[in-house]
This record gives C-alpha cells, sequence and structure tokens, in this order.
C-alpha cells in the first residue's frame, strides 16, 4: 500500500508446529496447501502472488512478513459468532478486518463482496467462499455476489457460451447454500453500467507502469485483460457507491494484490486524506513517529520544569536536538531534523491535518468553515488542533460526499487457505481426480474420497504407534473444512484420534466418503429447489454477447 496515514499493516510471525496431543486441531500455519486459482509464495527466495497462476502458498508465514497480511487469530474474540472457518484457522488472515467487526457489534452497515470466475464447474474449493459470503449476509451484511465474466473472456479466453452455462452452475450453487437473493446483490460484469461507469473513473487514478509492477504485465498483455482489473476494482468498491461502509472482500491469499490496489484507488478517488502532523511542514509516516517521540519526551520534560502547566511550548529546533541526543543517526532522522532546523522556533504541536487530493475548490473552502476550534489554513492542507482523528475523518468524509465525492472506506479482506488436491499436490479444475465438483455425481464423490491420499503411516501398527499425521492430510481438510459442518467437537474428536492413533485411514475415509455422498445429494436437490429463484432473481443469466 502506498499513500499517507492508511491503516498500518502489522508484521507478524506464526509457529507451523502443532503439538501431537490435538490441544491445536485446527488448520497448521505453515503447512503446503494448494488449490486452482492463483498464488505462489517462494519460500525463502521470496514470495509472488498471482491471481491468474496456479495456486500454491508454501508458507503461510510469508503472507505476514513479506505482504503484510495480519493474523486473523489476533482479533478472532471481537467477531460475533465467528464462522467454523475462523474458529479453526481455516480463514487464516485479514487486512483491516477490525472495522467490518466492530460494526457487526454495533449494528452498524457493512458490505461483502465476492466474485466467481465462471471457468469450469464449482467445485468444494469455492464452496469456502460461498460459505463465508453467505454468513456475512446473515450477520447483517449487504451482500453482493458477482460473476467475472469480462475477466473469463479476457484473461482465460473463455467464450460467452460456456461463461453463460459456468456462471448458471455457480449461481444455483450459491443459492442452494443459503444466500438470499431478495437480500443481496446478484450481478454480472458485463451486464452492470454503474460497475462499467465506476471502472472508468478508477482507471484515471490507474496507470500501465502500475499494473506492469503489481501483476507483470508486459507489452503483450491485451487491453482488455488490462481493463478487466480495472473492472475488479469497481467490483470491490461497488458496494459503497450509495453509501460508504466497511465492505470486506474474502478470497484466497492470491487475490490479494487486487485487494492491495483497490484499497490505493480508494484512497486516491478522496477528496481529502486525513494524517497526524506535529509542525506546518510535510512528514512521511516514519518522520512522524520521530516527531511524537521527540514532542513527548520534550513536554513530559516541560510540565515537570512547570508544574502548572503553563510553560514554554515545546520548539522544532528543541526537538532537533533532541532527537540528535537521544536517536540513532540514520536517513530518516537525518531528514526530520533538517526540517525541525529549517523550522526553528515554530511550536511542535500535535495536531490533524487535512490534505487537499482532488478537492474541487468549493469543497476546500466548505471543509475551511466546517473545521471548528484553533485551525490553520494552507494552500494545500489544513491543520486543525481540536479534533480527534476519528472526529476529522468524519468531517472529511461529509464534506466530500456533500460535494459529490465517494467517500470510500478503504475495503477490507480475509484470507483462507487453500484446499490440498485429493491426489497431493495442487487441487485443480483439470485434473478431474484432485476435487470434488458441486456437481459430481454422489457415488463418484464417494469413490474420489475413498481413493484419496492420506497424511497415515505405512502400516496400521506404525499408525497405532505414532498416530496419524492429519495435518498432512486432504482427508482431514474434508473434516475440517467442509464435512464437520459447524460441529467442532466432531472435528476435534477426528483430529484427536488420528494424531493418537486411534483412527486408521480406511475407516477415517469411509466415513469420510459417506458424508460427501451425502453433502453431495443434499446439495444437489438444494439446487434443484432454487431454479425457480433463481429465474427470478435479477440478473441476466444469458449473455448478449454470446448471440454477436
Amino acid at each position: 500500500m502506498t499513500g499517507d496515514e492508511r491503516p498500518r499493516e502489522t508484521e507478524a510471525s506464526s509457529d507451523d508446529q502443532r503439538p501431537a496431543s490435538g490441544e491445536d486441531w485446527r488448520e497448521p500455519a505453515g503447512r503446503r496447501a494448494v488449490a486452482d486459482g492463483g498464488t505462489e509464495a517462494a519460500g525463502d527466495d521470496g514470495a509472488t502472488l498471482d491471481p491468474w497462476g496456479s495456486a500454491t502458498v508454501a508458507d503461510y508465514r510469508k503472507l505476514f512478513e513479506e505482504f503484510g497480511i495480519e493474523e486473523f487469530d489476533e482479533l478472532l474474540d471481537e467477531v460475533p459468532d465467528p464462522h467454523y472457518l475462523m474458529r479453526r484457522g481455516v480463514i487464516f488472515g485479514h487486512r483491516d478486518y477490525r472495522r467490518v467487526a466492530e460494526a457487526m457489534v454495533n449494528d452498524e452497515p457493512f458490505a461483502a463482496l465476492s466474485g466467481f470466475m465462471p471457468t469450469g464447474d464449482p467445485h468444494i474449493g469455492h464452496k469456502l467462499v460461498f460459505d463465508e459470503l453467505i454468513w456475512h449476509q446473515r450477520q447483517g451484511g449487504d451482500a453482493y455476489a458477482l460473476i467475472a465474466d469480462l475477466e473469463a473472456n479476457s484473461a482465460r479466453g473463455m467464450s460467452w457460451d460456456e461463461i453463460d452455462e459456468h456462471a448458471r452452475d455457480y449461481l444455483l450453487s450459491l443459492l442452494a447454500l443459503g444466500f438470499d437473493p431478495e437480500e443481496g446483490t446478484l450481478y454480472r460484469q458485463s451486464g452492470d453500467r454503474d460497475v462499467q461507469d465506476l471502472a472508468f473513473e478508477l482507471g484515471a487514478s490507474a496507470n500501465f507502469s502500475e499494473l506492469e509492477n503489481i501483476y507483470g504485465f508486459s507489452g503483450e498483455t491485451s487491453v482488455s485483460h488490462m481493463q478487466s482489473v480495472v473492472t475488479q476494482m469497481a467490483d470491490i468498491l461497488y458496494p459503497q457507491l450509495d453509501e460508504p461502509k466497511p465492505t470486506v472482500i474474502p478470497v484466497g491469499p492470491d487475490q490479494d494484490p487486487h485487494v492491495r490496489l483497490a484499497r490505493d484507488l480508494a484512497a486516491r478517488t478522496r477528496y481529502f486524506g486525513v494524517t497526524k502532523a506535529y509542525a506546518s511542514f510535510e512528514a512521511d509516516a516514519g518522520e512522524r513517529e520521530l516527531l511524537a517521540a521527540a514532542h513527548a519526551a520534550l513536554a513530559d520534560e516541560a510540565a515537570e520544569r512547570d508544574e502548572g502547566g503553563g510553560g514554554e511550548p515545546v520548539r522544532c529546533e528543541d526537538a532537533a536536538d533532541w532527537l540528535e541526543a537521544e536517536m540513532t543517526a540514520d536517513e530518516v532522522r537525518a531528514t526530520i531534523v533538517a526540517k525541525l532546523r529549517e523550522a526553528g522556533k515554530e511550536p511542535l504541536r500535535p495536531r490533524v491535518r487535512f490534505l487537499d487530493r482532488n478537492a474541487t475548490d468549493e469543497a476546500f473552502e466548505a471543509l475551511i468553515d466546517a473545521v471548528a476550534g484553533e485551525k490553520r489554513v494552507f494552500d494545500e492542507h489544513v491543520d486543525a488542533f481540536d479534533l480527534s482523528r476519528d472526529e476529522a475523518e468524519a468531517l472529511a468524509r461529509e464534506v466530500e460526499l456533500d460535494h459529490g465525492g465517494y467517500g470510500f472506506v478503504a475495503p477490507s479482506s480475509i484470507y483462507h487457505r487453500f484446499m490440498t488436491g485429493l491426489t497431493g499436490g495442487k487441487m485443480s479444475s483439470s485434473v478431474p481426480a484432485s476435487h470434488i465438483s458441486l456437481l459430481d455425481d454422489p457415488e463418484d464423490g464417494y469413490d474420489k474420497v475413498k481413493a484419496a491420499t492420506t497424511g497415515g503411516r505405512e502400516t496400521a501398527e506404525k499408525q497405532r504407534e505414532l498416530g496419524g499425521r492429519a495435518d498432512e492430510c486432504p482427508v482431514y481438510e474434508l473434516y475440517a473444512y467442509l464435512l464437520a459442518g459447524d460441529d467442532d467437537e466432531f472435528a476435534k474428536r477426528v483430529y484427536d484420534e488420528c494424531v493418537g492413533g486411534e483412527r486408521l485411514c480406511g475407516d477415517c475415509k469411509e466415513q469420510a466418503a459417506e458424508l460427501m455422498r451425502e453433502f453431495l445429494e443434499d446439495h444437489q436437490r438444494k439446487r434443484e429447489e432454487v431454479e425457480e429463484l433463481l429465474e427470478r432473481a435479477d440478473i441476466e443469466l444469458d449473455s448478449d454477447r454470446a448471440r454477436r
């Protein structure tokens, strides 16, 4: 992310060692997990995230360290009635999800959106996203589900007839799993003019060099593919067109480049940026940290000298002296010291700064009038001394909306682990044995589970002695991700019995296969029941483009 004072991403790490006792039976943090859909994190050599590549994450800790994704466990207790995918660690990371959780707790508006690229049958990996979207809808959020048909056509070369067929299958499964189309919104990228108009506006704030850097585009990349990226940015911000609100995008980590770009574009379209400041000059985030430290130390010293609190203010030149005496020399310190020296005797005072990013002259004047209390007005910013950061953010958005701006809230995201293929390696739509389609004959689903790779030992004797390796087992993943449903005790019992040597792979696969057959039978019956509901939904199922 770039730009001033957007929510800071934190670095974190996660221990991928799991106790054999089964005390932590959730999905392990560091194991290799893969699925069809696109990302690769390349171990010690660095990580790349490719939304259109083959999905492989070798070490999820790299996502915390290199991309600023935050650990979901840290805010799990703040989420009301968390989904079982959250409780089991399948949803492992987030960007700025706390504001969504707070909206749930306070019964305030929020939204959830996810898109589906119809390039094949929906399978059990896609069910993760379906479930996350539906859960947010049931928590009171405005839910949006879109068919990414422009992306499927431009990035994957799918024909419009193929897209129409697969789109219908995705939507039927979504509705069968519980999405309410009367309370939520279904749409296709190609059929929504508001999305396309917003994409055009957002495109003015992006350029080819940026897309080249983020996605690896080159001179061989089609303009349609590049346009589809901007359309996805419009999708992510679409729920806020009528009203700015916290919005979560549930995705696999391969889609994080889209989330980061959307957050940047949301900030770039804002009329005003709001930051902390300490003097009339500009300072970046690192410099502001040093200013805060200097002001706090010098203000405390002044208070000790003058218990009445009416002494001399902290001066910029005093802060420069303090930083040179107390802080290790580096480039950041040298830069801010030079700025402080130039400011001289100017008081160093905490304030909130409104930066003029894209405001019209009328909006900027309106902001000046709206700032209450002491303020300082400059050509391109306004400093307010009597407003908190939250009050300033709210005021900036209010003025922007009153003068025709979007007022977007930076979108949030949650990230789920990829499912391992049933044959080991990655789950791929092009390898039928590696995945179970939601359209598979229930008997075929049964057979695929029975034939799946496991984390079992070489013999039953060793299994009983050493226990199974549930953390490396695609079949255990089926329990944790799908077959155990909301029953945490059942999922934990399967894990404990496996690692404790009580559960052998043959019996475990038989139970999982039976549950999978029952799930597919039930799901496909519900798909038939919601066909009429889909026909009544406000979405065009057959594209006009298919007949051109």
